[in-house]
């Protein structure tokens, strides 16, 4: 059996959460610290040879209206580039509001300072991921 992981792309920071072989509930958990898309989608093509994984889902954030500004551009550009480097189906999942979670999730545990940054983009990896397992499994 083979793994769905999801991405939520950032600048500095990218969050990268990867299922369980059921592809039913997140699994893991990690965030890539680089500004360099290229070195990210790198190390992301390492992580899909080594994790087994068929499919990779990346957050499209829109704004709340639904309209889509340059950020979803940047995340647009970004996961085709990961589609011709992985060669698997790169699918684009709504992630409005999915940081905003992430960070009432961290506040709940407690999570403040250097501890939530590093840990926030992870979280809301796994947020869209959950979003699309849940989305896939109706």
């Amino acid at each position: 059996m083979k793994r769905i992981m999801g991405i939520d792309y950032g600048d500095a920071r990218t969050g990268v959460a990867v299922s369980d072989l059921l592809c039913t509930l997140v699994g893991s958990t990690t965030v890539i610290h680089s500004r360099n898309r290229d070195k990210t989608i790198a190390e992301i093509v390492r992580m899909v040879e080594s994790t087994e994984i068929c499919e990779i889902v990346v957050g499209l954030p829109k704004n709340m209206d639904g309209s889509e500004g340059a950020r979803a551009e940047l995340c647009r550009s970004f996961a085709e580039a990961l589609q011709e480097a992985t060669g698997l189906p790169v699918h684009l999942w709504d992630e409005r509001r999915t940081t905003v979670e992430a960070h009432n999730i961290l506040s709940q545990h407690n999570y403040h300072g250097k501890k939530r940054k590093d840990t926030v983009d992870a979280v809301a990896a796994s947020l869209i991921l959950e979003g699309y397992l849940a989305f896939r499994g109706r």
